[in-house]
């Protein structure tokens, strides 16, 4: 089993998010692509988010139709504020010693990824897919703190546990959470950014607040 993570907060879940997790799971060759929307972002708090019902529903529906793609509800039910490292050694120990994990992220998480809960530990739970998106295919270093326990490959670094952290080009699709929300609260369409499933789930959101430079929620 090759079974891919994808963790956030799909506030609310996009045609982005569903390409680029369907290039990595052929870049990777995963037998599944795992959603988990988190309960808690840490790293969103400001962030007005609907509910866990709500987005989760969303993301079922967005989902629907392609046996690679699944959704997990393992977040929502625990407790706290969702750390990947919690939810990547959860799903770790349900998988046999053959099968492998891969956590699929952003360019921008993984240079940031030094600032996570226990991110070292990261590394030697999983795989990482780090998704790369032009123009931002140059040379991506390893985050501070982390140099010495990775080695450059052809196609990313290998980590002194014998993970490996691979670079997937993915498509550039420029579509944010952000940007349906703030969409929502003018009152414009959003059709064409969000699968029909979940527009219909939709409503306006006043308050969204203004539009973050690169903000790919």
């Amino acid at each position: 089993m090759n079974l891919g993570v994808f963790g956030g907060t799909f506030n609310p879940v996009h045609l982005a998010h569903l390409r680029v997790a369907e290039e990595v799971r052929e870049a990777v060759r995963l037998d599944r692509v795992l959603f988990v929307p988190a309960r808690l972002p840490p790293h969103k708090r400001s962030v007005e988010v609907a509910s866990p019902a709500e987005r989760l529903a969303m993301v079922r529906d967005a989902v629907a139709g392609n046996p690679g793609f699944e959704v997990s509800d393992l977040e929502l039910r625990r407790e706290g504020p969702s750390y990947s490292v919690d939810t990547l050694e959860a799903l770790r120990s349900g998988l046999g010693h053959g099968d492998q994990l891969w956590f699929l992220l952003g360019a921008d998480s993984f240079r940031d990824i030094h600032t996570w809960h226990r991110y070292r530990e990261i590394f030697r739970v999983a795989d990482l897919a780090v998704m790369r998106r032009p123009p931002d295919l140059g040379h991506l270093p390893p985050p501070p703190g982390m140099a010495g326990a990775l080695t450059a490959t052809d196609g990313g670094y290998r980590h002194d546990s014998g993970h490996e952290v691979r670079f997937v080009p993915v498509t550039l699709l420029d579509i944010s959470s952000t940007q349906i929300r703030r969409s929502l609260a003018e009152g414009r369409s959003v059709r064409y950014l969000v699968p029909d499933a979940v527009r219909a789930r939709l409503r306006p959101c006043p308050g969204a607040g203004p539009l973050q430079d690169g903000d790919n929620d």
